[in-house]
């Protein structure tokens, strides 16, 4: 075949150039998409760069122009047959309702343990009270726990005055910033093989079984209900998605038996920790201005029944936001 090299290469230029700056964008901001449009253009630019490749192989006059022409075919050739899933650049509502519910249910039987774990906690402080009602003042870490439910129903009932008047914003800052300290603390546990995180998780029942049955036995189950469910329906679930974290580090660290190193363990579950304790500190930010602005209040300021039926509803919501949210539409 005889061609007249320089016309030839004159000729190609504006196509290889062209075919260069599509994927010099491509390299550069790996979220960006090309229409249909575009991509019927960049293959085409690919098949005619492999297409003068070939031919320009067979001159020795032009080597600077053959290694061009070799490493641009090289790079459009990984971009076509790319298999890695592209970021998602700066999208953190696609991150919240996809990739933090798809974590959750990819490390389910951790959680499965963790909410075992803080449930058997519950029964053995529900056990504890029942049979020595004097262990309250050591079970209990607050003061206002140590009396008697009734009473406490009844003063706060009768208040008058808003407790909180002036200090809400304050009170649930510290609620977000000390449940989210406790949380990483439930994650880092997970260093500990699991074994702290779990004890972590079963003295949470233990608390809450205890306060549970307490107000159960006095017969002020309404107020429980009403004080607990609105922010505890967030809150308790957060707490329980950290020790899930702190299962999933501590299965990295044991390994069981997989023939892989531990910094590649670690560098494998690094990004679903990170998402599922952030997805916790949003729940937690919830579940603290809720506490602050709603679940404080008690009849005759907001009904029972109200309260009740919000911390049900979001319940709900979370249940199906975990188990729902982020599956792939199937035909």
């Amino acid at each position: 075949m005889i061609i007249d090299l320089q016309k030839f290469i004159a000729e190609e230029r504006p196509f290889w150039s062209e075919l260069e700056g599509v994927l010099d964008k491509l390299e550069k901001r790996p979220e960006f998409r090309l229409s249909l449009s575009q991509l019927e253009r960049f293959h085409y630019l690919y098949q005619r760069a492999s297409a003068d490749l070939a031919k320009i192989k067979t001159f020795s006059a032009e080597p600077s122009t053959r290694a061009y022409l070799e490493a641009m075919v090289a790079r459009a050739f990984g971009e076509i047959h790319e298999t890695r899933q592209k970021p998602h650049r700066l999208a953190p509502v696609h991150w919240f309702f996809t990739t933090f519910p798809r974590t959750f249910r990819r490390h389910i039987n951790a959680f499965w343990i963790c909410l075992t774990a803080m449930l058997v906690g519950s029964l053995f402080g529900g056990f504890v009270l029942v049979a020595d009602p004097g262990s309250k003042r050591v079970i209990l870490p607050f003061a206002h726990l140590h009396g008697d439910p009734s009473d406490r129903v009844a003063e706060e009932e009768a208040a008058k005055e808003d407790r909180l008047e002036g200090a809400k914003s304050s009170f649930s800052s510290y609620l977000m910033t000390h449940n989210t300290k406790v949380s990483i603390f439930t994650l880092a546990l997970g260093m500990t093989w699991g074994i702290g995180t779990l004890i972590l998780l079963f003295y949470n029942g233990v608390i809450l079984g205890a306060v549970a049955l307490d107000y159960i036995l006095a017969e002020e189950t309404a107020f429980l209900l009403g004080w607990l469910l609105p922010h505890g329906a967030v809150e308790i679930p957060a707490i329980i998605l950290a020790g899930q974290a702190g299962l999933v580090l501590a299965g990295a660290l044991i390994g069981w038996g997989k023939p892989v190193s531990l910094k590649m363990r670690l560098r494998e579950v690094s990004p679903d920790l990170v998402t599922l304790i952030f997805g916790v500190a949003i729940m937690l930010t919830w579940a603290g201005i809720i506490e602050a602005f709603f679940s404080q209040y008690h009849e005759p300021v907001l009904p029972y029944a109200v309260k009740i039926g919000f911390g049900m509803l979001e319940l709900l919501m979370l249940i199906l936001f975990l188990s729902r949210s982020g599956r792939r539409a199937r035909k």
